[in-house]
């Protein structure tokens, strides 16, 4: 099939490319290259493989690509509550408007697979496991553009929504900003980590993990189309502190609780990711796992510019 990556070289999609051609599939990767540009080039001598660099609010432009299309895995936006509050504008035209558009005209027979994100759910405010059937309650601008991007797809024929758990481990286009990311990255070169909030929840998933769930979703659409799923690592539920200690057990690591400081990142949840693995999916990679391979990536990587500020 003939598959659009937009966002093509970002974290997700330059790992998310190698699964598809994998599978035999024709990958066109859309990118404005605003960060790494070398995530792509392993996949330059594939006949499989081409790479248009572009902005997707180039409508004209987007709109030559996904006419071709019989997949469109919209991956391009500004992730993360830094990066959107430094660019209002942007967050909402990337994040909510070229989503809208999609929606607007793709074809029945076209296929989206849509990426959302756990930060829909904001805060459990009663401490329970949140499912797709709770209510989304975004606390950042990030939050709320991604979710009114789902929105747009929810009526649409031939969809797929992914919440997605924090992501980790190394990639092509590599996230020191995410926070398993950031906290062993700090591990290695500080050997201090000062924690803010450290009882607020979060969900993780392996990168590796979520495209193969992106796989799982293309070869099994008859079974999960036109639904939303929550994809993350169940046994990866856990606050801060926990997270902290678990990369101890790898590194000598100081462990610091900043008792009278706010994290102005709020997000508090527990996730269920259940749903999709009833289709038939399963995890492969844990938590240890992640943070040895972090630690050899990051013996090879030096640069600091791996992050979305």
């Amino acid at each position: 099939m003939n598959i659009l990556i937009t966002g093509g070289a970002g974290y997700i999609g330059s790992e998310l490319i190698q699964y598809l051609l994998d599978d035999g599939h024709k990958v066109v990767a859309y990118d404005n290259l605003m960060y790494d540009p070398t995530s792509l080039l392993r996949y330059t001598n594939n006949p499989n493989f081409s790479f248009v660099k572009g902005d997707v609010r180039d409508l004209g432009l987007l709109k030559k690509y996904t006419a071709k299309a019989d997949i469109i895995i919209p991956l391009a936006a500004l992730v993360g509550f830094p990066l959107c509050d430094k660019d209002v504008r942007g967050a909402h035209e990337i994040n909510h408007e070229v989503n809208a558009w999609i929606a607007k005209n793709k074809s029945v027979e076209q296929l989206v697979i849509y990426p959302c994100t756990n930060s829909g759910y904001g805060t459990s405010a009663d401490g329970s496991v949140v499912t797709e059937e709770s209510p989304l309650n975004p606390v950042s601008l990030y939050g709320r553009t991604k979710v009114a991007g789902e929105r747009e797809y929810k009526n649409v024929e031939n969809h797929v929504t992914f919440r997605l758990a924090t992501v980790f481990g190394p990639g092509s286009r590599m996230r020191t900003d995410l926070l398993v990311n950031n906290f062993v990255l700090k591990a290695l070169r500080e050997r201090v980590l000062v924690l803010y909030e450290c009882e607020f929840m979060r969900n993780y998933g392996h990168l590796q993990d979520v495209c193969r769930a992106f796989r799982w979703v293309i070869n099994n659409w008859d079974v999960v189309k036109n639904d939303t799923y929550n994809m993350g690592n169940d046994s990866l539920n856990m606050n801060k502190l926990q997270l902290a200690q678990k990369i101890q057990e790898h590194l000598p690591l100081e462990i610091i609780k900043a008792e009278f400081t706010t994290d102005p990142d709020t997000r508090d949840y527990t996730v269920s990711s259940q749903k999709f693995y009833d289709t038939g999916f399963e995890c492969r990679y844990n938590l240890d796992d992640g943070i040895r391979q972090l630690i050899t990536a990051y013996s090879i990587i030096e640069s600091p510019w791996y992050a979305n500020y």
